[in-house]
């Protein structure tokens, strides 16, 4: 029995549709479920039983905060907290949200020469550890909790290299950051990244080894401050706190969804808005 001899250019075209689907299949593609819905506030009930602000210092925060909201991250339980610094650089006033509604007034020190600034609060909530002295190596991964687009989600990435990120205009200025290739999301999330910046960069240990800055859509990119940004920003505030000792779940593609839940309900990580200009 004989077979017709198929044209070259068949043969050709099948096996480059061949290799074409296998390197599709080979793409990371780690989404997470979507974050459980928001409990609703109570009147008289500014903050929830858990919340180690005191309701006296409570701020009015309102639905859509102009000129606009990020996300910033606990580094220390006596109210020290990062976040990026354009999400808050020209601010008058800015408020990390505590509750539905509610925010807690925050105090803002920019850094002059990165895009990375400290807000401090009359309280504060259990610190993130630090990582910043780990060592860094192309391919591992990193886990950003946070508010993307106002809303709780997050997104988990692969370490790419090193870049220097060059900003024009106001506070114009080149620095070092780490780039990283988006792997996962909010399974909801679609679009633009915006509000998460600020978000903390956390290693599967959980421990912050970066601030998230800025994302390259089109490139499928993220970009978070280089450690030695902020070693140098925070200075002897590096002091470990008691709660940095806490064990934690290792993070992993599978579970950052549920853990960045839990550092949200916590408030180790929060919604900052930038209240006036």
């Amino acid at each position: 029995m004989h077979f017709p001899k198929l044209p070259d250019w068949l043969v050709y075209a099948a096996a480059v549709s061949a290799l074409l689907i296998v390197a599709v299949g080979r793409q990371e593609r780690s989404d997470a479920p979507p974050p459980p819905p928001p409990v609703p506030g109570e009147e008289g009930l500014p903050l929830g039983p858990s919340s180690p602000f005191d309701p006296s210092i409570v701020v009015q925060v309102p639905d859509r905060p102009e000129p606009g909201s990020g996300t910033a991250f606990s580094v220390g339980d006596d109210g020290t907290w990062l976040t990026a610094r354009h999400v808050v650089d020209g601010c008058k006033s800015a408020a990390i949200v505590v509750a539905d509604g509610r925010g807690v007034a925050a105090r803002i020190t920019v850094d002059p020469t990165a895009d990375a600034a400290i807000l401090t609060t009359e309280g504060g909530a259990p610190a993130v550890p630090l990582g910043l002295d780990q060592p860094l190596r192309r391919g591992a991964r990193a886990y950003h909790p946070g508010f993307p687009q106002g809303h709780p989600g997050e997104a988990a990435s692969r370490l790419l290299g090193r870049e220097n990120l060059v900003v024009h205009g106001r506070g114009a200025r080149t620095e070092p950051v780490l780039v990283w290739a988006e792997v996962g999301r909010t399974d909801t999330l679609k679009g633009t990244l915006s509000g998460l910046s600020g978000a903390p960069a956390l290693d599967a240990a959980g421990r912050v080894i970066g601030v998230t800055v800025a994302e390259a859509p089109r490139r499928g990119r993220i970009y978070t401050t280089a450690p030695e940004t902020l070693k140098t920003l925070l200075g002897p505030r590096r002091r470990p706190s008691p709660s940095e000792f806490s064990s934690s779940e290792p993070i992993t593609t599978e579970n950052y969804g549920r853990v960045a839940d839990g550092l949200r309900r916590d408030l180790r990580v929060a919604q900052v808005v930038c209240l006036a200009v």
